[in-house]
C-alpha cells in the first residue's frame, strides 16, 4: 500500500468551483522521487496562506489555471499552497551533483517553476517565463506534509538568522521587495494603496529602502492599525465610492494626498489592492514625472479615469509580478537577516502576532476553524511538523 500524508486540497468533484468554498483535509499519496532526478523531497514545517490562496478558497481566482492543469494531468485533486519552509528528506542524484543539496538542509522555494529555455528565461526575465508552472495552482503545492520540487527552484535558508515562521513567508515578502525595486525610493514620498499582507510588507520595505514619508490607504481599521505600527506616517481611509462610477477615484482622498505633499503629489504610488477606484486614485495622486507601481490584480476590465493624465503628466507605470529569480531573493535575505533594521522582528511580532492566533496546526485544522483564522489575520500559517 502506498504511503499517505496529510494535505489540504481542492477536489473538483466534491467542491464544484461555482458553488463551494474552502479546502478539504485529505490523506493523499506521499510523493515519490526518481533517485536519478534533479528533484528533492521536502518535509514542510510551516506553510503560509496568501491572497492567491484566499482567491482559491473563495473561488475568485485561478480556477481556469487549476482546472486546465488538472485536465492535463487527468486528475481531479490539487494540493494547494506555495509559501513554505521545510527540511530536505530525500535528494535526487542530479540535484546533489549539480546543486549540492543534501538531506537535512532547510529550504524555501520560488513558487514559479520556470522552464529555463524560453526567450524570457534566457534574457534574465524568468519571473515572466512563458511556460511557468505555479506550485499549488498548476502543480501540487505545499499544504502537505511533503512536497516534491525541482532543485533549481529551492532557496537555502539559515534558521539561525531567520526564525522559521518568518522564513515561511519569504516568498510573499519577496513580492513586496520586487514592487519596491520598481522605482528608486530613496528620499521619496511613497503611498501604499491597500495594506493587506503584501502592502504591509511594502510599508516595512519602503522604509528600509530609504523612503522619507510613507502613507497608507486602507479601509479596514485593523489593517490601518497594523500599517501605523509598521511605519506609516499616516493611514487614510479611501472614502466612499461614486455609486454611478464605482471605478472613479475619491477626489477627497486625492486632495488629501496632495495636501500632504505640499500640493506636488506622491513620488511613488504603489497600488496593491486591485480595486479600480484605488488604481485611479493612485494615478491621480502621483506627481508629474512620478511612478505608479501596479501589483494588485483584478480579473476584469478596468476604466482608467482621465487617461490622458498618464501621458500629459509623464507618469511611469510599472507592472510587477512575482519575484526576480533570484535577485529579489537575495535582497529579501539581506533585509530579513539584518539585525539593525527591525524588519524581521516587525514581521514576526506585528504581522504574525508572535505566532499567537495566525498559526494553526494541521492536526487541529478544520475548514470552519481555519476560515475564522483567515478572516481575522492578514498572514495565516499552517504548521505541519
Amino acid at each position: 500500500m502506498a504511503a499517505k500524508m496529510n494535505a489540504l486540497v481542492y477536489d473538483r468533484n466534491d467542491l464544484p468551483w461555482e458553488s463551494s468554498t474552502g479546502l478539504l483535509k485529505r490523506q493523499v499519496a506521499l510523493p515519490e522521487l526518481d533517485p536519478t532526478s534533479s528533484d528533492v523531497l521536502v518535509r514542510v514545517t510551516y506553510a503560509g496562506f496568501c491572497g492567491s490562496d484566499r482567491g482559491i478558497w473563495y473561488r475568485k481566482a485561478f480556477g481556469d489555471l487549476i482546472h486546465s492543469s488538472l485536465d492535463a494531468e487527468g486528475s481531479d485533486v490539487r494540493v494547494v499552497g506555495h509559501e513554505f519552509i521545510g527540511e530536505i528528506i530525500e535528494v535526487g542524484a542530479r540535484a546533489a551533483e549539480k546543486y549540492g543539496y543534501t538531506v537535512g538542509q532547510t529550504v524555501s522555494t520560488e513558487s514559479h517553476i520556470v522552464c529555463g529555455t524560453c526567450w524570457q528565461c534566457r534574457h534574465r526575465q524568468s519571473h515572466v517565463c512563458v511556460r511557468e508552472k505555479i506550485i499549488g495552482i498548476s502543480q501540487d503545492g505545499c499544504f502537505a506534509d511533503v512536497i516534491r520540487l525541482p532543485a533549481h527552484a529551492l532557496w537555502p535558508t539559515d534558521l539561525t538568522r531567520i526564525r522559521p515562521e518568518v522564513a515561511a513567508v519569504q516568498e510573499p515578502f519577496g513580492n513586496a521587495v520586487h514592487a519596491c525595486q520598481a522605482a528608486d525610493l530613496r528620499g521619496k514620498r511613497v503611498a501604499v494603496f491597500g495594506t493587506g499582507t503584501i502592502g504591509l510588507f511594502a510599508v516595512l520595505i519602503a522604509r528600509g529602502m530609504g523612503a522619507t514619508h510613507v502613507i497608507g490607504v486602507e479601509p479596514n481599521h485593523h489593517q490601518q492599525s497594523l500599517a501605523m505600527k509598521l511605519g506609516c506616517d499616516e493611514v487614510l481611509h479611501p472614502g466612499p465610492g461614486d455609486p454611478d462610477k464605482p471605478w472613479a477615484a475619491n477626489q477627497e482622498l486625492v486632495a488629501k494626498l496632495r495636501s500632504l505633499t505640499r500640493g506636488n503629489g506622491i513620488d511613488v504610488t504603489m497600488e496593491m489592492s486591485g480595486v479600480p477606484s484605488s488604481l485611479n486614485a493612485a494615478i491621480q495622486s502621483t506627481r508629474r514625472g512620478g511612478d505608479v507601481v501596479l501589483f494588485g490584480v483584478r480579473n476584469a476590465d478596468v476604466v482608467i479615469q482621465d487617461a490622458h493624465r498618464i501621458v500629459m503628466n509623464g507618469l511611469t507605470l510599472h507592472g510587477v509580478v512575482g519575484r526576480r529569480i533570484f535577485d529579489t531573493w537575495d535582497i529579501t535575505r539581506g533585509l530579513l537577516e539584518a539585525t539593525d533594521n527591525g524588519i524581521q522582528q516587525a514581521v514576526y511580532e506585528t504581522i504574525l502576532n508572535s505566532g499567537d492566533g495566525p498559526v494553526m496546526g494541521i492536526d487541529e485544522w478544520t475548514p470552519e476553524g481555519f476560515e475564522s483564522v483567515i478572516s481575522k489575520w492578514p498572514k495565516p500559517l499552517i504548521r505541519f511538523s
